[in-house]
């Protein structure tokens, strides 16, 4: 089991759950993060710690659909170590449905 950053992060990006990770798996788009899953412990620390709820465990229904997004996205993003500043629209895009178009494959400023 791994944990997956899911579709609710996009455009939410809070950033929350990169601080409390012991690991450092988390890499950093535009306007999305993505935990690798070769690095991730399990050890579930981040799920609570983030507002839009999009961090699941990969066994989770729905949930192995983003294993491969957050994969391919972590080896071509930057490595996160430290809280940034979430969007100024955050909240707006919070619990909205279909913000997979949304995405941006470009990766974000790292830390």
């Amino acid at each position: 089991m791994t944990y997956v950053v899911t579709e609710n992060c996009i455009k939410c990006k809070f950033m929350d759950c990169v601080e409390v990770c012991p690991v450092d798996c988390f890499y950093e788009g535009e306007n999305m993060l993505v935990i690798h899953p070769d690095e991730c412990i399990d050890c579930g620390v981040c799920e609570p710690e983030c507002p839009a709820e999009a961090i699941l465990p990969d066994t989770e229904d729905g949930a192995d659909e983003f294993l491969e997004l957050n994969r391919d996205y972590a080896e071509k993003w930057p490595n996160i170590t430290q809280k940034g500043d979430a969007p100024a629209d955050a909240e707006d895009w919070n619990g909205k449905k279909g913000k997979l178009a949304e995405l941006s494959p470009n990766p974000g400023a790292g830390s």
